[in-house]
């Protein structure tokens, strides 16, 4: 029985709990200080004075943190100041260059040394070379921390007249990218200072702790770019990474935070870990980890080392600079969105914002100055990394056909971003062992002219073999991210890696790789085409229905000349736009460059063979309304990704409506309902009633596009919105108990993360015929992330299935034999018409991250081409 308390005991004790809160408060800025027995410059401004209040009372705006760096450049000859990108919203992205001014004179000297050294590993001299040592803050936006603590690591190398300190700016050149992700961070720093009550709270559930989707963590299009720096798909990292091939460091860290009851975390992390690096990596990860936890012992912090967080994915922060040559670090320190000013943890601990800018900038401190005590070791490890001596596998080449309409000069662009030598066949040649990725099997295969060869014997062969390896060997299944990220299989291209010199005369590749742009046949009488199969042929359709023209969509292929148009090409009849016939020849040169396609104008409609032009199957496609549902349950990630997908990649806008409105709006404003994946399950965003309607909307012609977990709710088994059955295994008989029930606890993250599929490449099979699959080849790696399947059946159109062979299924990553039987021979790409509509069932998601696009046109085709089939 609980026994009431008087009211005045009550609220005493709600008076003294605030008075304990505040004086926690209060007490961490007396005992979190940042190295006060220091003698400062005075000419130099601190954080503090600067901003107008000490670190850890507020957060403070990208242009003031940016601001107050400017202000250090224009005060101290050790710190320079340089913009290297501009975000979506309009933010300038900067770094800072830190060195004793010795260095500082003679600043580019010193880069291009060291650049020679990653180069030219084999030949260079090393021992006068700085080490270089870069810290990035603020890739997650809601982590906000790092960016106030790196405006107090600047202050304490420029500002610090003691020995020490001078002379690790003798011995370094210290990079700071204050703030890689603005936009996200100013979305908190807005939602919070809105959020935020006069009276300090730190209990987690109240608003000032609960930030609203979709959250700062992500940039403008709802992305992580801590997964962004090896794919550059945003203008974040495409400069980020320009300035990092010029500097190439040996050391850099990536400042972060995690959820509030967790304790910072320091090097080293756990496994798995990528092999193709030296042994002595995790070496140095434990020496600079060992250098914090020093301090960190003596400042009384808590941390926790080895128990968390793999570096294996190389599209981190803490991973990518590995595959340099350098060791790639992470830190993690408590706090995250919730952390709020302060927040009292799941021990009662007070955990103050003061202290986590505190403990970032202490491991800041701490990172510069074993890169300086360590400075010979690791400028050895960065020669030796780079060199040949450290490359593993037999692998002497991947080859990389010439191939005008898929991703193949998107990657090839992207590569020499990263530094990699790239060199293209002047001739036809033969090569012997060469692999395919679909099964692995080796064959003599022909290449020809024009082909491109990525050779490993190069410096960046690290990068090459992480980036390329059909197969990374896996220590164990259970990983921070996914299994696989194999570009010739994100990027679905018809690749092979040889085991053999390849023996042709070929030129390098030295400028950016431009798609055909090409009006031919100019001022046709009879139609213009635009083939299907183009890289951007969708960008193309977006901007004829821009320009009012009356468009046409191929059912099926078509010859004329001996040049076969495949399905879903764009066919713009000019006896159907005849009020346009004057200016259609200017407006399809307007749409071949500025879409980066060929457009071929015809003056007959006979074709030698297939349909003809203004054949029945050619289908008049007109621009449809499209809704892309957007807030919780959804995932903003996935969300994110179809956005982009539309809004840059195809340039056709589309509408971003909250599910909460959907309910009350009018469904026959729009012709297409696209739902992404979603964290938790669609259910309760519809109700029965919403059901029905949307039921109704589908008969009347409607297209309804379910991706990754809403494809899966649109099954029978889950909404029983359609009669598409979701495979399920044969129940089990109850009087059965499954042995994993007695899994000891401490097992249970080994003995479960063996049931997960952690981002594995399976082999589909596309039927390219259908309009779903319009412009894709007929074998396709498509990207798994759960064990959803579709049972296949006539009752609707299977498009795209897994290899029936569970021994064949898997082509890269991890999926367990039970995975890879439950998956063999189910569908993840499905077409159900419901009345005059379609339900579309994408159980993969087809443009992860924007790297994994191979499956991309399906989603492109669904929203642009199905409703007018």
């Amino acid at each position: 029985m609980k026994t009431k308390l008087p009211f005045l005991t009550i609220l005493i004790l709600l008076v003294l709990t605030a008075n304990y809160v505040s004086a926690q408060y209060e007490f961490a800025f007396d005992r979190f200080q940042f190295h006060p027995e220091l003698n400062y410059d005075a000419q130099i401004t601190s954080p503090a004075d600067y901003l107008g209040y000490e670190l850890g009372e507020e957060y403070t705006f990208h242009h003031q943190v940016m601001d107050y760096f400017k202000q250090l450049d224009e005060e101290s000859d050790k710190l320079s100041f340089h913009k290297y990108a501009t975000t979506y919203e309009g933010r300038d992205l900067y770094y800072a260059v830190i060195s004793s001014e010795e260095n500082q004179g003679n600043i580019e000297s010193i880069r291009e040394a060291n650049l020679e050294l990653a180069n030219n590993p084999e030949s260079s001299e090393m021992e006068d070379n700085p080490v270089v040592v870069w810290l990035s803050y603020n890739v997650h936006g809601n982590e906000p921390s790092s960016s106030e603590a790196a405006m107090q690591t600047a202050y304490r190398l420029v500002a610090a007249n003691d020995s020490e300190t001078q002379n690790w700016l003798d011995n370094a050149v210290v990079i700071i990218d204050p703030m890689i992700n603005p936009d996200g961070r100013d979305r908190y720093v807005y939602w919070y200072k809105s959020s935020r009550a006069n009276i300090l709270n730190t209990n987690a559930d109240d608003l000032e702790h609960d930030e609203i989707w979709p959250g700062g963590r992500t940039n403008h299009y709802w992305f992580d770019l801590n997964r962004d720096w090896v794919w550059l798909v945003h203008p974040e990292s495409q400069g980020r990474i320009e300035v990092y091939q010029q500097w190439m460091p040996q050391v850099h860290m990536d400042f972060h935070e995690q959820g509030f009851n967790n304790n910072y975390f320091a090097m080293p992390g756990t496994t798995p870990r990528n092999l193709e690096l030296p042994a002595e990596y995790e070496e140095w990860a434990d020496t600079f980890g060992r250098g914090l936890i020093e301090e960190f012992d003596k400042a009384g912090v808590n941390y926790a080392t080895r128990e968390s967080f793999d570096f294996y994915y190389p599209g981190y922060g803490s991973s990518y600079p590995s595959v340099m040559g350098g060791i790639g670090m992470l830190a993690e320190q408590g706090g995250h969105s919730r952390g709020g000013r302060a927040v009292e943890t799941e021990d009662g601990y007070v955990l103050t914002l003061r202290q986590r800018i505190f403990d970032h900038y202490t491991n800041g401190v701490s990172i510069v100055k074993t890169s300086v005590e360590n400075k010979a070791g690791l400028l050895n490890y960065f020669k030796q990394s780079l060199s040949q001596s450290a490359q593993k596998g037999d692998t002497r080449a991947y080859i990389l056909p010439n191939n005008e309409n898929d991703y193949t000069y998107q990657v090839i662009n992207m590569l020499m971003k990263h530094g990699v030598e790239v060199e293209q066949a002047t001739e036809d040649f033969s090569q012997r062992n060469a692999f395919s990725y679909w099964d692995g099997s080796s064959s003599n295969r022909d290449f020809g002219a024009g082909d491109f060869i990525i050779k490993t014997d190069q410096p960046r062969h690290l990068f090459i073999n992480t980036l390329f390896r059909k197969q990374m060997n896996i220590e164990d299944s259970v990983m921070y991210d996914m299994s696989t990220w194999s570009v010739p299989m994100a990027y679905n291209l018809d690749a092979a890696w040889t085991t053999r010199d390849v023996s042709v005369d070929t030129e390098p590749v030295t400028e950016d790789l431009m798609y055909a742009s090409e009006l031919k046949d100019a001022g046709a009488q009879y139609a213009y085409v635009i083939d299907w199969d183009q890289r951007h042929a969708p960008k193309a359709l977006a901007k004829l229905w821009d320009m009012e023209y009356k468009v046409r969509s191929a059912r099926r292929a078509f010859t004329s000349q001996g040049k076969t148009y495949s399905e879903g090409s764009l066919i713009v009849l000019v006896g159907r736009n005849y009020e346009k016939k004057n200016q259609m020849e200017g407006d399809m040169q307007k749409i071949a460059e500025s879409a980066k396609v060929v457009v071929e104008g015809f003056d007959t409609g006979r074709m030698d063979e297939g349909m003809d032009l203004a054949s029945s199957d050619s289908q008049p496609i007109e621009k449809p309304n499209v809704a892309l549902m957007i807030d919780s349950p959804f995932s903003s990630y996935t969300a994110g990704q179809l956005w982009f997908l539309f809004d840059q990649w195809t340039e056709f806008g589309i509408n971003r409506i909250r599910s909460g409105s959907f309910s009350t709006g009018d469904l026959d404003e729009y012709d297409v309902i696209l739902m992404p994946g979603a964290w938790r399950g669609v259910q309760g965003v519809w109700s029965e009633n919403d059901i029905e309607a949307l039921k109704d909307w589908v008969r009347q012609g409607g297209i309804l596009i379910g991706a990754e977990a809403s494809g899966a709710w649109l099954t029978k088994n889950e909404s029983g919105f359609t009669d598409v059955e979701l495979f399920e295994e044969d129940e089990a008989d109850t009087t059965d108990i499954d042995p994993k029930a007695y899994t000891k606890y401490a097992d249970r993250e080994d003995v479960f993360g063996l049931e997960r599929i952690p981002g594995s490449a399976f082999k589909g099979i596309i039927d390219n015929t259908n309009p779903l699959a319009f412009g894709l080849p007929e074998r396709m790696y498509s990207l798994k992330f759960n064990d959803d399947g579709l049972v296949p059946s006539t009752s609707y159109q299977t498009v795209g299935y897994y290899v029936k062979d569970s021994d064949e299924v898997l082509a890269s990553g991890y999926a367990s034999q039970e995975n890879k039987e439950k998956a063999a021979g189910m569908a993840f790409a499905g077409v159900e018409s419901m009345g005059s509509g379609k339900v579309v069932f994408l159980l993969d998601n087809t443009q992860y991250r924007m790297f994994w696009v191979g499956p991309s046109r399906m989603v492109q085709n669904a929203v642009m081409l199905l409703p007018g089939m």
